[in-house]
């Protein structure tokens, strides 16, 4: 892999934890499973006590003064808790007398024995000190503890004091990205404007190519700008077209010639296939756009060696011919002109990306790193290096195998050797495993982290003894390995080994046991079971898609075999203390990724068995339910709109069958509730937040209940359904949205911000807040990436798929890999040979991992193998027969030779996928009800409106956001009243279609809403205008009544609306009114759907009822309001205000149908549907709003002076004798102790009028 990387090899030797040297740099090198956090635990107890032998400068540290580094920030979590409790541990043992020591510690122990006696209390005081000061230890992420650096050093790394840190830099690399488009590629020329386009259509497309370049853009080749590029590309493709242009013109006789002579095929060289070839290369060589002739076959038949190979006799002779055979070759290099210009636009936006960072003052996450290297390797470096080693005497760097040059470049800048620096003082500890370094694709790089164990000399140190495994499952992998790293023909077990060193090899460890022993029937089991499935004779290999569906089936259904064993307590984990029963979660399946994950949880689920899936970063936001909530949010921002409702319904987690979906679609009234349902979606969206809304659409649609039961044993089989990943991620995006709502302004904007965050995950990108949760932490089968499982152990571990691979694509861009000194190269377009180098550093890659996977497992695991084409290109592979082929003849006796020799292994095999199913208690996963609370619950504020002030059947009513919504309540609720009304169950008589009336008009808050529409457009329209214009109104009418289906109405509708338009209304001396006429063509001022907000504090709606029936329609009875209390804003929209002889009146439209003609419209019959509708409350809190805006508009005004009172108009008794007209003018003393009621004024009530 890098055959020259180190030719100086030291063997580590086996740390001491007590004489371990802590000063100075050293490496040490932990195997998995073989204490490596004790180890760092146990050195951090040394240092905080000065414990030292080989210094005699030596002192106790603080854990300030202690940096301990790691890459995650779970690890970093744990880390600090260990030391913590080993700390703990430690002071507890320093307090006891030596006799009295409760824990066998023979570390603790031997340490204590190093001190007198009478020491051992100052000992306990510094370690029970310092743990009690790990709140504020220095253990951190190198992310963290730069970024810390950056701010608490500001003048030494010339940094900004105040500096953003954005997890998410996708928008300004976009931007980057488009002023790059900008400045290069819309200058260019028609024919360069052309040729890019093949390459890249739009700023976001070449985003996405530079996307994985910009990072490494320093490592590209240097590059001219786009418009040189192309020109030279230019002149050498017409240089090569120039003698095209009349080269086939004299080619095409010759082939005639040959052709007639018989001495060239007249089938492989037909005339019209002739003419066809010579006429694309002319064709291309006149069209300066033209890139590549469309020869097909041609390249292979006109070339000079082809026709020396066709042609009996000597072979027509031409200089196309000859340079036929070397065009196809020097077109190709042309296309370096792509690379070019990508190269030079990934260099470009980087700089540019960084020079706005810069002028934004942020920073990502790879700047923390990147400006405290330059920082220590600039100017100031060695001052800030020196005032960095003050602050922290020592570094422990964890998982160092994972770290990069950036990273390594900083602790050496501040911990390595120079000439000038005294190691004494300061220490430098690196823990790591070559062996487990798997994150290339981050940017980790081993060939870094051998650079710094060759630094460290003969200080290298190993932990050889695995404490997770048993000696059977250790002694089992170390056979494994020990294939490969044996092989004399080989590169050892982890490709690094040449003649001369090999600096990663694979060292057997001994194990120290587990207490209890896995067993079935009775019988301990191999520590390691290799499955395979049989070749079937054939030289051809196993498919990959039938490897995968064969082992996951056979996998499961061994796993349901073991778990039915666990449930009659056969299978299980056996101690001296008795046997403890298999369960699902003691099992992990090992997976690559999440194809292989869905095809095993897909078999365990037909079988029964529950898992869970932890891939290693899947953002939420790729999830399905991110789309279905974006249909959510459209539906619930614009109601109106039926697409988006209907959208939102349709998708699966809100669970309407088709047949549902149908039935509401058809159905007008339940359609129109549904409608409303969603305006309150949008109402609770504007008072409380995004997150409240969509909890309540959840609950309001049973979605949680629905998907945990989706959850239950009985209803696994279903593969489809994982109730607990749906939910945990509705609620994770839900969550999300609430925190970005406080940024984002509206709703729209919210969605858009859903919409892109998704575009952005889907590439990659995105924060940690952002990866899938774990949907549950019950008894489940967890299914785990190779990588996320680095770390965790498992009782049992399943890698059904341990054969498959994904080799370097060619075409990758970029393309990585590193040369014999271990420098990384990057090509955005590589050669075969640099293919072939990046494919065998991904083989290696895939040994480590292996190796990672093999050690997860406590006391056994299962492999599944298969006879796959190209199986020695796969980490198993190798191992079985190093880089050598291994075909299906010989598949089954390189496993016998390499599997078949162990008594820890067995070879066997694959089970025969079953139709057994876990037979696990349904009992057992049963979940019990929720607490219910039994008051209702409202809000301390809220938005009221008359229709949510009238509603008494229990269901909210939200305010009205429109004038149209506040019709759309107002009809659905008269019909409603109207349909349970026994005397407005009359048949209406006929009317003809000549009739003014509307008697037989449909009645519905549809038609309510249409005719309140008309009358809404006439007073906006003007009403005299529309008096004046008969042809407009009828015209209008028309046009709606035709979207309708109402066309038989447009007569009757046109001279209705005339009539209300130009008809004197009698207002009556009665109810408070003074007698007058109103004609609403002829009014001087009217204003249409005048909406008013005014506060609400804390009114009791009792006393509103009380108030509003004592001193209206002389205190008849009406329906009483329910109690609650308004606490918040009232608002509402009137439908027309107007002035009449200096009085102010309020209008309101009603299309109530009170019967079948027009003695149904009598004044007593109005007066009845005015209380049973409550429209008396309606038309208080309408004249309220209404004096208070006069009391602000008119210096003078007076209520008794101004007020005119409320003009109800019932258009369906225009006709009626009574002209559907219902006036009342309620006393100036009940609108003022209203007034005062709404401002909370409760003492003005007390003095007000005595109520009868």
């Amino acid at each position: 892999m890098s055959a020259q990387i180190d030719r100086d090899e030291h063997t580590p030797q086996p740390l001491q934890p007590l004489s371990f040297p802590l000063s100075g740099r050293s490496l040490i090198e932990a195997s998995a499973g073989t204490g490596k956090t004790f180890t760092i635990a146990m050195l951090y107890v040394r240092l905080v006590l000065g414990h030292d032998p080989g210094n005699a400068s030596a002192r106790p540290l603080t854990p300030p003064e202690i940096l301990v580094v790691t890459f995650t920030d779970a690890a970093t979590k744990e880390l600090r808790n260990r030391i913590r409790a080993r700390l703990t541990q430690a002071a507890r043992y320093f307090q006891q007398a030596a006799e009295d020591s409760e824990d066998d510690d023979p570390l603790l122990h031997d340490l204590r024995e190093q001190y007198d006696e009478h020491l051992w209390p100052s000992c306990a005081r510094s370690l029970q000190l310092a743990a009690e000061w790990m709140d504020e230890a220095a253990v951190s992420t190198i992310h963290g503890w730069c970024n810390r650096m950056l701010r608490e050093h500001a003048f030494d790394s010339d940094s900004l004091f105040s500096q953003t840190l954005e997890t998410d830099q996708s928008d300004l690399l976009a931007e980057a990205v488009r002023d790059y488009w900008r400045t290069f590629m819309t200058p260019l020329d028609g024919r360069g404007a052309t040729l890019v386009s093949t390459w890249v259509k739009s700023p976001a497309e070449l985003q996405q190519k530079l996307r994985n370049l910009v990072d490494v853009a320093a490592l590209l080749p240097q590059s001219t700008e786009p418009d040189e590029v192309l020109e030279a590309r230019a002149r050498k493709l017409d240089a090569l077209k120039a003698p095209w242009k009349s080269w086939p013109e004299e080619m095409g006789p010759l082939l005639d010639a040959e052709r007639t002579a018989k001495r060239l095929s007249g089938t492989s060289y037909r005339r019209d296939y002739c003419e066809r070839w010579l006429a694309a290369l002319t064709t291309w060589a006149n069209d300066p756009h033209a890139a590549s002739p469309e020869l097909k076959t041609g390249w292979d038949r006109l070339t000079a060696e082809a026709l020396l190979a066709n042609c009996k006799g000597t072979p027509p002779s031409h200089p196309g011919f000859d340079a036929l055979s070397t065009l196809r070759a020097e077109l190709a290099e042309l296309d370096a002109a792509r690379t070019d210009i990508l190269a030079h636009a990934a260099r470009w936006v980087a700089e540019r990306f960084a020079a706005e960072q810069t002028r934004r003052a942020q920073m990502g996450f790879n700047d923390l790193l990147s400006r405290l290297d330059n920082a220590l390797h600039g100017p100031n470096g060695a001052r800030l290096a020196e005032v960095i080693r003050q602050q922290f005497p020592v570094a422990l760097i964890d998982e160092f195998q994972d770290t990069d040059p950036v990273q390594y470049r900083i602790f050496d800048a501040v911990y390595g050797a120079r000439a000038d620096r005294d190691e004494t003082q300061h220490t430098l500890i690196m823990i790591g495993d070559p062996k487990q370094a798997i994150y290339a694709f981050r940017g980790a790089d081993i060939f870094t982290y051998l650079d710094a164990r060759r630094s460290c000399g003969t200080r290298l140190y190993t932990l050889a003894k695995n404490f997770r495994s048993t000696h059977e499952m250790v002694a089992a992998v170390n056979h494994c390995f020990a294939i490969a790293e044996t092989r004399a023909d080989g590169r050892g077990g982890f490709l690094f080994r040449d003649e001369a060193a090999n600096p990663v090899p694979f060292i057997e460890v001994s194990a120290q046991g587990r207490a209890e022993a896995f067993a079935v029937d009775g019988e301990t089991q191999r520590a390691l079971t290799v499955w395979y499935l049989p070749p079937d004779g054939s030289d051809e290999g196993v498919r990959k898609s039938a490897y995968l569906s064969q082992m996951a089936a056979s996998c499961a259904s061994e796993m349901v075999r073991l778990l039915n064993l666990g449930l009659r307590d056969e299978a299980g984990f056996d101690s001296d203390d008795g046997r403890r029963a298999l369960r699902p979660a003691d099992m992990a399946v090992l997976v690559n990724n999440f194809g292989e994950a869905h095809a095993i949880r897909s078999q365990l689920s037909a079988r029964g068995v529950r898992s869970v899936y932890l891939p290693e970063r899947s953002s939420v936001l790729t999830s399905d339910q991110a789309g279905e909530i974006a249909h959510w949010l459209a539906a619930c921002a614009e109601p109106e709109d039926g697409r988006l409702v209907r959208s939102a319904l349709a998708t699966s987690t809100l669970g309407l069958s088709f047949t549902e979906l149908d039935a509401l679609f058809c159905d007008e009234a339940r359609w129109e509730a549904c409608v409303l349902q969603f305006r309150g979606y949008r109402e609770c969206w504007r008072r409380q937040g995004v997150l409240p809304m969509l909890r309540r659409l959840l609950n309001d649609f049973h979605v949680p209940a629905r998907l945990l039961k989706l959850n239950a044993p009985s209803r696994a089989s279903d593969e489809n359904t994982d109730g607990e990943r749906v939910l945990t991620d509705l609620l994770h995006l839900a969550e999300l949205l609430q925190q970005a709502s406080t940024l984002i302004e509206g709703e729209h904007g919210l969605i858009r911000h859903l919409l892109e965050e998704r575009e952005a995950a889907q590439e990659g990108t995105g924060g940690d807040a952002r990866q899938m949760r774990l949907e549950s932490d019950g008894d489940l089968v967890k299914i785990v990436t190779i990588h996320k499982s680095k770390g965790l152990e498992y009782p049992l571990v399943f890698l059904p798929f341990a054969c498959a691979y994904r080799a370097v694509d060619e075409k990758a861009m970029p393309l990585k890999w590193h040369d014999d000194a271990g420098r990384l190269h990057v090509a955005i377009e590589g050669t075969a040979g640099n293919v072939a180098q990046a494919d065998e550093e991904r083989l290696g890659e895939d040994l480590r991992k292996l190796y990672v996977a093999l050690t997860r497992a406590r006391h056994a695991t299962w492999i599944g193998m298969a006879a796959l084409d190209d199986l020695e290109r796969s980490a198993i592979g190798y191992l079985l027969s190093g880089q050598n082929a291994l075909g299906p003849a010989r598949f089954v006796d390189a496993l016998e030779a390499g599997f078949g020799v162990s008594a820890h292994t067995a070879l066997l095999a694959a089970p025969e996928p079953g139709i057994e199913r876990y037979m696990a208690n349904d009992e057992a996963a049963h979940r019990g009800e929720p607490r219910r609370s039994a008051r209702v619950v409202r809000e301390p504020w809220w938005i009221a409106s008359y229709s949510s002030l009238k509603t008494s059947d229990g269901v909210y009513t939200p305010a009205p956001e429109t004038p149209d919504e506040d019709v759309f309540i107002e009809t659905r609720d008269a019909q409603s009243e109207a349909e349970e009304d026994e005397d407005a169950t009359l048949a209406p008589a006929p009317v003809q279609a000549t009739s003014s009336a509307l008697h037989d008009f449909p009645r519905g808050s549809e038609q309510g809403s249409f005719l309140h529409d008309l009358l809404e457009w006439a007073a906006q329209q003007g009403f005299a205008e529309v008096a004046k214009d008969p042809a407009m109104l009828r015209e209008v009418v028309a046009r709606r009544c035709s979207v309708r289906g109402l066309e038989r109405w447009i007569d009757t509708l046109t001279d209705w609306l005339m009539r209300i338009v130009t008809t004197p209304f009698v207002l009556r001396a009665e109810h408070g009114m003074q007698a007058t006429s109103v004609t609403l063509s002829r009014l001087p001022s009217a204003l249409g759907e005048m909406e008013f907000w005014f506060a609400a504090a804390r009114v009791d709606t009792l006393e509103l009822d009380r108030l509003v029936c004592a001193h209206t329609f002389g205190g008849a009875d009406r329906p009483a309001l329910e109690q609650t209390q308004l606490n918040g804003m009232l608002k509402g929209f009137m439908d027309l205000v107007f002035e009449h002889d200096g009085r102010y009146y309020v209008a309101d439209y009603k299309s109530n149908w009170l019967g079948a003609d027009d003695a149904a419209y009598t004044p007593e019959r109005i007066r009845a549907q005015m209380l049973r509708s409550r429209y008396d409350l309606q038309f208080v809190l309408y004249l309220l709003g209404l004096h208070r805006l006069l009391k602000t508009r008119l210096p003078d005004y007076d209520y008794d002076t101004h007020m005119g009172g409320a003009v109800y108009l019932f258009v369906r008794g225009l006709n009626a004798a009574s002209q559907g007209v219902c006036a009342e003018c309620p006393p100036r003393e009940l609108i003022e102790r209203l007034d005062a009621l709404f401002m909370g004024e409760t003492h003005a009530l007390a003095a007000g009028l005595e109520i009868e």
